[in-house]
């Protein structure tokens, strides 16, 4: 079993983001020290509610995602109303065969709540409530951070205190760009039995009762709606509460129905993006990093995916697996991330909030449309629901030029499988007749997936000279072949699977993988290569590519660079 030889992982900040972090860097044998400068858990308000697919699925390696998604609301269909009109609803597809629905929507302190129950049973994470962290420096050979008037040594920091980490930015030199908008979103949670309602997304745009401007209605658990009313920049809560035409307000969305008032609150949507996510051995991660409007529910949902990006890849640094260099991939790749859920959800705030009078009449126009234009339907925007970036440009992806990412695809879908894509989860059947999922294989390591007329004993050889651990997998339609190999780990027990030789999985038309491929899977389950009819040496490059061991080679990439997405 590998040791971890240096100081614990300073990890700034308890909120989701910051629990996803320390139960990732525990799972690769990395101990961490979580600071937080509250008193303790602050369990008010949905805040944070709509949980995509893939990052319950990040939550089950960690061993909480079905615990979250089962306490939640699961919901697959999204509903657009224009002045009470429905102009079309949108379902979600589902690549491969995901245990895990499209979106669950449950409170962001129950999700807390149950990561803090992992978090209870996992000795490698420390959390210290209480702690205001005021600085954070850089040193020789780690990071000297000031918390409580205590300096905690580390030997990576992240930095997960949400948006208002000003000063922890601004030591670190970071810039905080972009802009914050005019008008606010008054936020109700509201508990009523409205059974119609209990399973769907809806939308409305200039409804009767909001005029001019939007309502959006989510449904929670224990009969629990979460509200979003789009008010002007005056509003007054307290007032509109006092004089009683909240109670009015939300009668006109629930009807006449007993009702209780859970929470309200009020708040202004920014769009905001660090210039820099890593600073040395300091990386930033959610609020902290970047700021978007929740139309699309990307604020939470990107930063577990920081989160994730982050801990495998200061594992395999600080393990020596991998060069200092590794951890310039993820500035590269989760920027990139970040600028492009700023570009989506700022273009749906433009159509929600024009910002001049020309896109008011563009949104008049496509509204008024799309009531029986199919063209115009595609033009509204309520807000393009969370997905995974795809690394598709990162200089840690060896690109397939047959292959080639054809950009965003349409709402509700992702792209093929393919360099860069997340590789769609799907059942695989052990030899003892139990089954496990390709992603939480994925995530024990590299994974180098083998199709027929591949040259497996390359695959096993790359795999075997790997400096952390790495499985090979077959991937033949047939019945399950012998001779699969998986490699004992170098790194932690609990990322290696010992004695699973003869894995099987029916996953060509999944993947659509062709005979003699090799896919090369990173921890993160993201594609680092395909390859055809690959040599040893091919596979190591591709390997080495994916660990920042070597250098891109500018050839391999039409772009060299994360690409702007259409």
């Amino acid at each position: 079993m590998t040791v971890w030889r240096h100081e614990p992982v300073v990890v700034v900040g308890a909120g989701p983001v910051g629990q996803t972090t320390a139960l990732l860097l525990a799972r690769w044998g990395v101990p961490s020290v979580v600071l937080d400068r509250r008193p303790g858990r602050d369990a008010v308000g949905s805040r944070a509610i709509c949980q995509h697919r893939d990052v319950l699925d990040v939550w089950e390696s960690v061993g909480a995602g079905r615990r979250i998604a089962d306490a939640g609301v699961t919901w697959t269909t999204a509903r657009t109303y224009h002045r009470g009109r429905e102009l079309f609803a949108q379902t979600f597809s589902s690549p491969g065969r995901s245990p895990f629905p499209p979106f669950v929507n449950v409170s962001q302190c129950r999700t807390e709540q149950e990561l803090d129950r992992c978090i209870a049973a996992e000795p490698l994470v420390d959390v210290r409530w209480d702690v205001p962290v005021t600085a954070v420096t850089q040193t020789a050979d780690g990071v000297a951070v000031r918390a409580g008037g205590a300096e905690v040594r580390g030997s990576y920091a992240v930095v997960c205190a949400g948006a208002r980490s000003d000063d922890l930015r601004r030591q670190l030199g970071v810039s905080f760009d972009g802009h914050s908008f005019d008008d606010r979103f008054l936020i109700c949670d509201v508990r009523a039995d409205l059974p119609h309602r209990a399973d769907e997304r809806h939308f409305h745009f200039d409804p009767e009762w909001n005029p001019g401007r939007q309502v959006l209605v989510h449904p929670c658990p224990d009969s629990t709606f979460r509200i979003d009313w789009q008010v002007p920049a005056g509003y007054d809560l307290a007032a509109e509460t006092a004089s009683g035409a909240l109670d009015a307000r939300i009668r006109q969305v629930v009807g006449d129905v007993p009702y209780e008032l859970v929470w309200s609150s009020v708040y202004r949507f920014h769009s905001r993006v660090a210039d820099r996510m890593r600073c040395g051995r300091v990386l930033l991660a959610g609020d902290a990093a970047h700021l978007v409007s929740p139309f699309g529910a990307r604020g939470l949902n990107s930063g577990v995916a920081d989160a994730e990006n982050a801990a495998w890849k200061i594992a395999w640094a600080g393990f020596g697996r991998a060069p200092a260099e590794l951890l310039e991939s993820y500035h590269d790749e989760r920027h990139a991330a970040a600028v492009e859920n700023v570009a989506v959800t700022t273009a749906t705030m433009d159509f929600l909030v024009p910002p001049d009078p020309g896109r008011a009449r563009h949104r008049a126009d496509v509204l008024a449309r799309a009531a029986t234009d199919p063209e115009a339907r595609a033009l509204v925007d309520s807000g393009r629901l969370s997905e995974p970036f795809w690394y598709v440009g990162s200089p840690l992806t060896t690109a397939d030029r047959s292959r080639p990412f054809a950009g965003r695809p349409p709402r509700g879908q992702v792209p093929p499988a393919g360099p860069g894509i997340l590789v769609p989860d799907a059942p695989v059947t052990l030899p003892d007749g139990t089954t496990t999922r390709l992603r939480a294989l994925a995530r024990d390591g590299f994974l180098l997936l083998t199709a027929p007329g591949a040259d497996t004993g390359a695959a096993t050889a790359a795999a075997a000279a790997a400096p952390g651990p790495a499985t090979t997998l077959p991937i033949t339609p047939a019945s399950p072949p012998s001779g699969s190999t998986l490699r004992p780990a170098a790194g932690p027990e609990r990322a290696s699977r010992p004695g699973a030789a003869g894995e099987h999985a029916d996953l060509t038309g999944v993947l659509g993988a062709r005979p003699g491929e090799v896919w090369v899977v990173r921890p993160d389950a993201h594609v680092a290569a395909v390859l055809h009819r690959p040599t040893r040496d091919d596979l190591a490059a591709a390997l080495a590519r994916a660990t920042a061991r070597a250098a891109p080679s500018g050839e391999e990439h039409s772009d060299g660079v994360l690409p702007q997405r259409r």
